[in-house]
């Protein structure tokens, strides 16, 4: 049957005996563990008590079961079965001791509104400068007025201190504050939902500033509250009804109905943290307690019902069985229990959970009961346990082996055992032989010496040392070889052998764990050893030092001893204004832990994975940063208490310079989370750590807490140091101020001026106006650095603005193509789609980016895209394709302009090129030109007859045809009156038979003239024109002044003869 059962599970069950993998063939009896998923589960035979057990799980790197689901719950109650197991075995789950926001309390009930209902706290009041007073409360929903939850009230004035309700049907609950008469506005508090509510008032005089709490929030506060005295003294403190005579006359309508309990009373001003803490976890501030909530304290009038109860702070209401929570040692998060709790078996705080095996059920049983236990292992680690294990002995194994007499300190080395000392004594002999063997050994330490050393020095720090306080040169011993020879494996040297078991434990931090440890128990007994204690190696400086509070003039500094020349700098300090916050809140004497690794860097290189922030889930963009500088660690203890006392410390740290790298380096405050979850330390945080200066090799940091600290460097590839970033920026803050003034001044002048609006200018606006909010968000980028929120903010405004600038660019392009092709579109409707695309693309662009990518929108160190993962290219990817856009824009309007022009002219240039008979001139032809030229041609007697042309009497001239390269005219020219004038004809008729006339009023303008000789000189007449030379057939000279335009057909002739006029006063004549 068993057998079976094993089978239903083989997919994922493998067992192993003694610690090592087995064949499943082996007995029930020989099966200890099996791996389910990525653990391995160890049951222990041997009976131990819960701590007993927790340690041994842990000497093997591994903790108590942890059991998170029911289907674990159900794996291991059939893996029990096959080991026949019947008794319960202990798993890593405690009840906690005071579970948060859980308490038991005595509850004061008012059913129904009544004149005679109340209790009064029988405690003499003495003047209050300032009080707080803060209760748990549960208002009846069905009643609605006015309601009094307290009233305090003094002989000479009746209405001292009061807390009033005003409910109100449907609306949330109305309180307010009433100090001797002076009464405060009723503010909105809670829902009127039946549930338990947390309500506070504070009331000072100085100012008479007052607040009103519900829930852990102020939800209204307010100065000048009556302050011109203290309240008096010799009260009458009432619950549940309001006084109209001192201590008396209490009125029905103003009763409270509802439950109230756990009432408590301060002489002083509570702050947010205190009323928020007093909420979430039920902890009673001590510090100014006038009062404590107590029900034998109270008068009770014999109609109160008094019952008890237990609650969660923060819980709907009371429960007859008390609430618990469960602590898992590893860190789980308890999502899953199978305790049953009831009257008859009641779960009790502090005790310890076991696993019943027969049916799977969970009991809580006193902890210190003799029990088998199950122990988890990480699969990896567990694996790696297996293999260190079995490797031959090292020579420093053969070394302390040698060197031990009389006692085998050899077996606390092995990892397949779990020998640990058993006092300081023991501890202390041990610890100092194991010293003396790493210091004389030749050979390096392995990565096992390195893992069973750790172990070893984590079971020293466990033990009891309050009962060693009589021992004090002992102790002071074990301090010194512990200190030793934790500094000894954490050198340099040691660093691969590190790594190698980093699955195994995280580095040289479980070192410092320890070291911590130890430093906190020898604190809690240094009064018997002395006022302090130093201790410096080469790798580890601690100091522990008793400190009288009134005496500590300035600022507390702690100096390491053991500091090379970089990092002489490096030093942490409790500020002054601390040290008065702890005299204030009472304390006078302190111990002071401080110490100092400084080694701890070099272990983590940039091939260590370790090195990296793996667990820095506070915030993302130090998951790729390294540690660059030494571990340091403060802690303030108080030695009557033995607890640790929480203050803010300030730390400066020595680094690598980091000015004039390839990469500029970003700091980050940091301090190690030793907090376990899921089985793993959380690891480098920066909650409440921030840089207060950063140079170029030492960074001063503020935090408010103590633990030990360190900086990170996150590292940007870039091609300049930190300080050349500097210029830039101041740079880019010129030159974008500039730009900036240089857009508003434009746009001004655009809106001002009386410019007539087109297109053209309302896009010249909304390119002013992208531009300008652009350079206005970019000036302001460098604020939103430290806000992931604001960031992204910020890089979605730039990216639509400087996206729009683009888009309204693109927008022009589309104007010119418009202006150079025929678009059957209005302005108006035109204007709609250039704002569609002019503001409508960006916006569309960022919305589908921030959408797509919203998670690695923003780039690691500025307000702007990320150019690692491809959302760069939401912008540069539209840019791109408008500059193209563009470019294909201004070479069409080019062409279709100027290019296509010049082709037409070049093309008429050819074809009069071609012309070569100029001989015959016919009326009717014509030569058509775009603007008057002037090229010379000979066209004189004397001329002609040198080129041997004949003239005869004003009829006949044979000449030569000379033609103009610059344009299409032919120009006959007698150099004889070339300088008279020069009249030109660019004009052409619009058909072959319209006149020409013959007048110009100017010489630049052109006339026409009719040559033919069958036609009158009417023309020139009529227009005012007189020819001075005779013409053919008894025409009348012409006047000075006209110029003649012949049209010639332009053929393609040879240019032998032509018959004109004769020329005798006129110096050219263009042919056009």
């Amino acid at each position: 049957m068993h057998f079976g059962v094993i089978l239903a599970f083989s997919e994922f069950l493998f067992f192993c005996v003694g610690g090592m993998l087995a064949d499943s063939s082996l007995s029930l009896q020989e099966k200890r563990c099996f791996l389910y998923w990525d653990h391995y589960y160890d049951y222990v035979p041997e009976e131990l008590p819960w701590a007993g057990a927790e340690r041994w799980c842990r000497q093997r790197f591994g903790f108590l079961a942890a059991i998170g689901t029911a289907e674990d719950n159900q794996k291991l109650t059939s893996f029990m079965h096959s080991m026949r197991l019947t008794k319960s075995l202990w798993i890593g789950a405690k009840i906690k001791e005071s579970g948060r926001g859980t308490f038991g309390s005595h509850i004061l009930t008012f059913s129904g509104r009544t004149d005679t209902k109340y209790a009064k706290l029988l405690k003499q009041f003495s003047q209050l400068r300032s009080v707080t007073v803060c209760a748990q409360v549960q208002f009846d929903s069905t009643y609605v007025g006015v309601s009094t939850v307290f009233s305090y009230s003094i002989p000479s004035f009746i209405n001292e201190f009061q807390l009033r309700a005003n409910i109100v049907r449907g609306r949330r609950i109305q309180l307010a504050l009433l100090v001797h008469g002076v009464h405060s506005p009723y503010s909105q508090a809670v829902d009127n939902n039946g549930r338990w509510h947390h309500l506070c008032v504070r009331w000072t005089s100085q100012g008479g500033g007052w607040a009103i709490a519900a829930d852990g929030s102020v939800i209204s506060s307010g100065e000048q509250l009556h302050v011109s005295d203290n309240i008096g003294a010799g009260g009458v403190f009432i619950i549940g009804q309001e006084q109209d005579t001192f201590g008396g006359s209490f009125k029905k309508d103003e009763s409270f109905v509802g439950n109230i309990t756990q009432l408590h009373i301060w002489d002083r001003v509570l702050n947010a943290d205190e009323i928020r803490s007093f909420v979430e976890d039920c902890l009673v501030v001590p510090l100014g307690l006038f009062f404590q909530w107590n029900i034998s304290t109270f008068e009770i009038e014999t109609s109160v019902q008094v019952h008890e109860g237990f609650s969660q702070c923060q819980g709907d209401g009371f429960q007859v069985t008390e609430p618990f929570d469960i602590l898992w040692v590893d860190g789980t998060l308890p999502h899953f229990h199978n305790i049953s709790s009831d009257v008859s078996h009641p779960v009790n705080k502090g005790e310890c959970v076991a696993f019943e095996p027969l049916t799977g059920a969970w009991k809580s049983e006193v902890c210190s009961k003799q029990k088998e236990a199950l122990c988890r292992y990480d699969k990896d680690i567990y694996e790696q346990m297996q293999d260190l294990s079995s490797l031959p002995p090292s020579p420093f194994f053969l070394q302390v082996k040698a060197n031990s007499i009389g006692i085998s300190i050899a077996d606390y080395l092995l990892l397949n055992q779990s020998e640990y000392p058993e006092n300081v004594s023991v501890a202390n002999y041990i610890t100092g032989l194991l010293f003396e063997a790493a210091d004389q050994s030749h050979a390096k330490l392995t990565s096992a010496d390195l893992l069973a050393l750790t172990r070893f020095l984590g079971s020293v720090a466990e033990l009891d040392f309050e009962n060693e306080a009589n021992n004090s040169e002992t102790v002071l011993s074990l301090a010194t070889n512990y200190v030793k020879l934790a500094s000894k494996i954490i050198d340099v040297k040691y660093s691969l052998e590190w790594l190698v078991i980093s699955e195994v434990i995280p580095g040289p931090y479980v070192i410092i764990h320890s070291v911590d440890i130890l430093a906190e128990k020898l604190s809690d007994i240094l009064f018997t050893i002395g006022p302090s204690i130093v201790l410096s190696t080469e790798n580890i400086d601690m100091q522990l030092k008793v400190s009288q509070l009134s005496d500590v003039g300035k600022d507390l500094v702690y100096k390491p001893k053991c500091l090379s020349a970089r990092n002489r700098a490096d030093e942490i300090q409790v500020p002054d204004a601390e040290i008065s916050q702890l005299l204030t809140s009472g304390y006078s004497e302190l111990i002071f832990i401080n110490a100092y690794y400084r080694s701890v860097e070099y272990h983590l290189t940039s091939q260590n994975p370790d090195s990296l922030l793996l667990a820095g889930r506070s915030d993302k963009r130090l998951q790729t940063s390294q540690l660059q500088t030494a571990v340091i660690s403060s802690t303030v203890r108080d030695p009557v208490k033995a607890r640790n006392v929480p203050t803010a410390v300030q730390y400066s740290l020595s680094h690598r310079p980091v000015v004039g790298y390839s990469k500029v380096a970003i700091p980050a405050c940091v301090f190690w989370d030793f907090r376990l979850l899921d089985g793993q330390y959380a690891g480098w945080s920066n909650q409440g750590c921030q840089v207060i200066k950063f140079e170029s090799e030492i960074t001063v940091c503020f935090c408010n807490h103590t633990t030990n600290f360190a900086v990170l460097m996150q590292f940007t590839e870039v091609q300049w140091g930190f300080e050349t970033e500097i210029i830039l920026n101041k740079l880019t803050f010129i030159g974008s101020g500039a730009s900036l003034c240089a857009l508003v001044v434009t746009l001004t002048l655009f809106t001002v001026l009386d410019i007539p609006k087109s297109d053209r200018t309302s896009i010249h606006k909304n390119l002013f106006v992208a531009l300008i909010a652009a350079q206005v968000v970019l000036l302001s980028s460098d604020s939103a650095t430290n806000s992931e929120t604001a960031c992204t903010a910020v890089t979605a405004l730039l990216h639509l603005f400087f996206m729009a600038a683009f888009a309204w660019m693109m927008v022009e392009g589309l104007l010119l193509w418009s202006k150079v092709v025929t678009v059957n579109l209005s302005e108006e409707r035109r204007m709609k789609y250039y704002y569609l695309i002019g503001w409508g693309l960006p916006v569309l662009i960022v919305t589908i980016t921030l959408a797509a990518a919203h998670d690695k929108y923003i780039s690691d160190r500025y307000c702007w895209l990320n150019v690692h993962n491809g959302v760069i290219w939401a912008f540069v990817g539209p840019v791109i394709f408008i500059i193209m856009g563009l470019f294909i824009f201004l070479i069409y309007g080019v062409y279709n302009t100027e290019i296509r022009s010049t082709i037409k002219r070049l093309k008429e240039r050819r074809r009069a090129l071609n012309f070569s008979n100029c001989a015959t001139s016919r009326p009717s032809s014509s030569l058509t030109s775009s603007r008057p030229a002037s090229s010379p041609v000979t066209g004189s007697e004397s001329l002609a007859k040198d080129d041997g042309l004949q003239v005869t009497d004003g009829f006949n001239l044979q000449g030569i045809c000379k033609m103009s390269f610059y344009d299409n005219s032919v120009v006959y020219e007698n150099p004889a009156v070339a300088n008279e004038r020069q009249l030109s004809t660019p004009s052409l008729p619009q058909g072959p038979d319209e006149e020409l006339s013959c007048c110009s009023q100017s010489p630049v303008t052109s006339s026409k003239v009719v040559l033919d000789p069958g036609v009158k000189n009417k023309n020139c007449r009529r227009n005012g024109c007189k020819a001075d030379y005779p013409l053919p057939s008894g025409r009348e000279d012409m006047e000075d002044g006209c110029s003649l335009h012949v049209p010639i057909e332009l053929e393609d002739r040879s240019c032998s003869s032509v018959n004109v006029v004769s020329l005798k006063r006129v110096g050219s004549l263009y042919l056009d």
